[in-house]
């Protein structure tokens, strides 16, 4: 194999990471090995950049820790956005796609939320995940009993619960009704994420490619979740983290260890930079 990785690293020019369960460790701690890796890519000419479901402010942190100087794409590329949180891309649901998601998120079971490209909307305050959310993304919802006075920005709908099998089956529900109107994926086992059909890390795989006139085989894309298959079919080398499942790992060129485990830092170093 150390031919294999020789060859595909030494063609590598954008490195396009996953935050949550990736960058990230489960408590959402940015690593000291993993500011490091993105130091070291930098020093070898690779660009850095990242693609969560979370809003573009919610990544913040991320942003003030490494200093980006590529867009930063939120809700899974919902809304694109310089490092200074300008308005570079963006893909909205209609009003009427988003009011019958809801409808149909509600119907499996799930809680909802709702997201337009400068809020986070819900009904419950204290509702499964919203206060980890509010720690998470550093911003507070806007708690309302109304959802259809703020259906004209949506970027994405979030079902929510923690019940897996049901957000399992949600997700394969919302795929086979939605067609091709939408993107239905797990952003987190416990999260479905429903955004616009161009709205996928695919999508953001390629706005690069065009950006920076890197052709995709030339981009390395790493995650842990389903939704992240969709930037792996996209791009010439694919990491999967080691607390992916193994329908992800699959789909990936590598695994590398878990994110607790400094999965990102060892995947740069190994398969990237090869400083094993």
């Amino acid at each position: 194999m150390s031919a294999q990785i020789a060859e595909t690293t030494l063609s590598i020019r954008l490195v396009l990471a996953d935050v949550d369960g990736t960058l990230v460790t489960h408590e959402k701690v940015l690593t000291q090995r993993a500011i490091d890796a993105v130091e070291k890519l930098r020093a070898a000419n690779i660009l850095f950049a990242i693609t969560s479901g979370r809003p573009p402010k919610g990544s913040s942190m991320i942003n003030d820790a490494l200093h980006l100087t590529t867009p930063i794409s939120g809700f899974n590329g919902g809304v694109v956005v310089n490092p200074d949180y300008s308005f570079l891309a963006g893909h909205l649901l209609s009003a009427d796609v988003a009011k019958e998601v809801i409808e149909k998120i509600r119907a499996h079971g799930l809680d909802a939320w709702l997201y337009t490209d400068t809020d986070w909307y819900i009904t419950d305050a204290n509702a499964p995940h919203v206060a980890r959310e509010e720690w998470t993304v550093k911003f507070a919802p806007v708690v309302t009993n109304d959802f259809d006075a703020h259906l004209d920005h949506v970027v994405k709908i979030v079902g929510v619960s923690d019940d897996l099998e049901l957000v399992k089956r949600a997700e394969k529900d919302l795929q086979a009704w939605g067609g091709k109107n939408i993107s239905a994926e797990r952003s987190q086992p416990y999260y479905l994420d429903v955004t616009h059909p161009h709205a996928t890390k695919g999508f953001v795989v390629m706005m690069l490619s065009d950006l920076y006139k890197i052709p995709p085989a030339h981009i390395c894309t790493i995650g842990d979740m389903p939704n992240d298959i969709l930037m792996f079919e996209k791009s010439g080398t694919s990491i999967a983290m080691g607390n992916a499942s193994e329908s992800v790992q699959r789909a990936a060129t590598y695994v590398t260890t878990s994110c607790d485990d400094e999965g990102f830092a060892n995947a740069m170093e190994k398969f990237v930079l090869r400083a094993v």
